[in-house]
């Protein structure tokens, strides 16, 4: 199955990793996070000076399922050292963490081992219920975003690996289909894929074009009909997933490495590594970033800068973007400058004349805020086919109503559309926020329903 392009665009930042993996050094102590992306690992389970061994459980998140944040090295605990995080000092040399305990239920032992964390809700990003049926499973092997792990880089010593932890996946649907998203190309790596899954029934491979961002969860639920609700979720995974599954449920051992992408303008070398949990950003930042530069975790376009508070890697970091910080710097006669050296989607530069090069885009707007101006650059990328400078002005009006005719909730949150945005509008956090809201709207309407359903039986 092939899945044709509908608007999108590739952002063309310099900076790509190379496919090769690398081990980060051993630091001297981690720096393990007690919040990311999703999760909150609120109930701390370790205590001060305490002694633990690689893949023990030091927290775990309660409005989670109690996904669990484990030890990716033996030590020492330390609370209190650093705000926010769970220290880990005194590590010992890695190696094989034992296995973890038997677990008969499957998807039990994809949680307790931290595998689970690499599955999401197709549609909404979420951590889906372990224990649900899911209506398909979409894993994916394509990652357009600028810059996430490559999945040429993880599968290429993993062929088999990765066949079991399709299997093992298989064995916990009845019927559901798994859909396998390759990118649309001829290669030896993509040839050998196929080669190597071929007699996988359950499997149904679709092929998707190498334009961001054509591998979206959500985007890719919809194309191919895979409606939710609250009891029938997608579930959604890629690559590393699909080996960590193979891990947990294969081998009954806990996932405590991942891989990285380290990428961007500002990196000093674009490339992937092993790294765990809790591994410290400074020593990251020095090793791998252009001194001064911003790094931005999970994606240039929808991921976020790194606090400075932030210590260590976080569970969920798949990769960090190194863009230089903006020079407070007039360019002579800058007012005629045809921008020879500078992009545009709306191609207004002279870069126009030039073939597609990767640009050093710094961390910076490259312009002021400004009143939509109605081009409808952002509908054209659009992959979901919205019109968000509309949806915009109706959500600036305070019509939401309006805007939840017009499909706000139907956004996949791609960020194309605030990125070829000339009036530099932060439209992808503007919808996000509406959604939110609708949310909470649904969310009051259903206990008022039933409410006086309540009243009405009594």
């Amino acid at each position: 199955m092939h899945l044709r392009r509908r608007g999108g665009y590739n952002v063309p930042l310099a900076g790509r990793p190379s496919a090769e993996i690398e081990a980060l050094p051993e630091p001297a102590a981690l720096y393990l996070p007690l919040a990311s992306r999703r999760f909150r690992f609120s109930e701390v389970l370790a205590a001060d000076g305490e002694a633990v061994e690689a893949g023990w459980v030091l927290a775990r998140d309660p409005g989670h399922f109690g996904v669990p944040l484990l030890a990716p090295r033996a030590g020492t605990i330390r609370l209190g050292a650093a705000e926010g995080h769970i220290v880990l000092e005194a590590l010992k040399a890695p190696g094989g963490a034992r296995p973890g305990e038997e677990i008969a239920d499957k998807r039990r032992r994809l949680l307790d081992l931290g595998a689970w964390q690499h599955f999401e809700d197709a549609h909404t990003g979420a951590l889906p219920d372990p224990a649900g049926e899911p209506a398909g499973v979409i894993v994916s092997t394509v990652r357009l975003e600028p810059f996430g792990v490559r999945g040429d880089a993880i599968l290429r010593n993993n062929l088999d690996a990765f066949g079991r932890g399709l299997e093992q996946l298989q064995s916990l649907l009845q019927y559901q289909p798994i859909y396998l998203v390759m990118p649309l190309l001829e290669s030896a790596l993509a040839e050998e894929v196929r080669e190597s899954l071929r007699g996988h029934a359950f499997l149904q491979i679709v092929t998707v074009p190498l334009v961001y961002p054509m591998d979206g969860f959500g985007l890719l639920a919809r194309r191919l009909g895979l409606k939710t609700d609250a009891e029938h979720r997608v579930w959604a995974v890629r690559t590393e997933g699909v080996l960590a599954a193979d891990r947990a449920l294969g081998a009954s051992r806990p996932v405590l490495e991942r891989v990285i992408a380290i990428g961007g303008p500002a990196a000093k070398q674009p490339r992937h590594l092993r790294a765990v949990a809790g591994y410290p950003i400074e020593a990251i930042r020095s090793g791998e970033a252009a001194e001064g530069a911003r790094l931005i975790a999970d994606g240039v376009l929808t991921g976020a800068a790194v606090e400075a508070s932030a210590r260590g890697l976080d569970a969920e970091c798949t990769g960090l973007v190194a863009l230089e910080e903006p020079k407070p710097r007039r360019q002579l006669l800058g007012w005629i400058r045809p921008g020879w050296g500078r992009q545009s989607y709306s191609r207004t530069f002279l870069s126009a004349l030039r073939r597609t090069f990767p640009e050093a885009i710094p961390a910076a707007m490259r312009g002021e805020a400004r009143a939509c101006i109605s081009c409808g650059q952002c509908e054209e990328v659009c992959p979901s086919r919205l019109m968000p400078h509309i949806i915009h002005k109706y959500l600036y009006a305070g019509a939401i109503d309006d805007a939840e005719r017009l499909g706000v909730s139907r956004c996949t949150r791609c960020g194309l559309c605030a990125y070829v945005c000339p009036s530099k509008i932060e439209l992808m956090e503007e919808f996000a926020r509406a959604e939110e809201q609708l949310a909470e709207e649904r969310r009051h309407a259903a206990e008022a329903a039933a409410a006086a359903g309540r009243e009405a039986a009594q």
